[in-house]
């Protein structure tokens, strides 16, 4: 019998890993779910997805989350008939979390896509925690202007409020709407959602559990939680390589708040990136995200070419 403490002993784990190909396996049989162009439109920047890995990983992944959508339907039913009461099933809300720069928007919008096309799902929503972080006046106010993107940062009872009511069924439901060329909230522009089939919340941080006092947080609202990970020395580079790509494109525009950023020499900018990661990004990731990692539903692990290696899955 073997010592359950002994290196040799069977490693206990909640979740399934299956690599790359093993996943794929499950890809289901149907042509190309989208055009080269579509997929341009779609990927971040400096990303490398490419079809087969659309194939090969999201196309299975968003068929698991179209049979969860489905049997969730099927238990509403069921429950409903337990109680003897008629309601409709509220929308399926799946959280996307990782850190700046792994790639979680994109992952997200690619959800989007792919779930639209399936059946049960054909109505499908996409929001992101950028709207409901406090405005910059307000964090300039509250001296966090530096921990952006930092729990502490977001109008986390806005936030809950908003999935509250999305799950409780109501027709309409708004958000704020955030402007990445201005960095900041737009003043009376929203976003409305209207009862989808399914909700995409991406965020960094809406894998986490409840704060001292709460007793629910925006997690707890969630039907199905997805991680997306890769190494901290990888990201790193990642964001590097976006920030680069950023000052030559978007910074350069005059209404960008990072602006000041668009006349720095190559060798300037790689520096400043360095410097914002290690007092920003990584802080925040080492301490807020990755904890919460252990927390999805599935977790998406990425090598070093940005591609997705293995799958983790957590066990029902």
């Amino acid at each position: 019998m073997l010592d359950r403490h002994s290196p040799s002993a069977p490693q206990l784990s909640p979740f399934i890993e299956l690599d790359r190909s093993d996943w794929s396996a499950l890809a289901p049989s149907v042509p190309a779910p989208l055009t080269e162009t579509e997929l341009v439109q779609l990927r971040g920047l400096g990303e490398p997805l490419d079809l087969d890995e659309v194939a090969e990983v999201y196309l299975p992944l968003s068929r698991l989350l179209n049979l969860y959508v489905g049997g969730t339907k099927a238990l509403h039913r069921v429950t409903s008939e337990f109680l003897r009461e008629r309601s409709e099933s509220t929308p399926f809300v799946i959280g996307v979390a990782g850190s700046v720069a792994v790639g979680k928007s994109t992952i997200a919008r690619l959800l989007r896509e792919l779930l639209a096309r399936w059946e049960h799902t054909p109505r499908v929503e996409l929001i992101t925690t950028d709207g409901f972080l406090f405005p910059n006046a307000e964090l300039e106010r509250r001296g966090l202007m530096a921990r952006k993107g930092f729990p502490e940062s977001y109008d986390r009872r806005a936030l809950l409020r908003f999935v509250s009511e999305i799950k409780a069924g109501a027709a309409e439901v708004v958000a704020p709407f955030y402007s990445h060329l201005a960095y900041d909230i737009v003043p009376d522009a929203q976003i409305t959602v209207r009862r989808p089939d399914v909700l995409i919340v991406e965020g960094l941080n809406v894998l986490q559990p409840p704060g001292p006092g709460h007793r629910l947080a925006v997690s707890d609202l969630f039907d199905f939680t997805i991680y997306v990970d890769a190494r901290t020395s990888d990201i790193a580079h990642w964001y590097e390589e976006r920030f680069l790509k950023l000052q030559r494109g978007a910074f350069a525009n005059p209404n960008s708040y990072f602006h000041r950023y668009a006349s720095l020499s190559e060798g300037e900018a790689r520096a400043r990136a360095s410097e914002i990661w290690r007092s920003i990004n990584e802080p925040n990731l080492l301490q807020n995200i990755r904890p919460t990692r252990s927390r999805a539903s599935l977790v998406l692990r990425k090598g070093a070419d940005h591609a997705v290696k293995s799958v983790l899955l957590r066990k029902l």
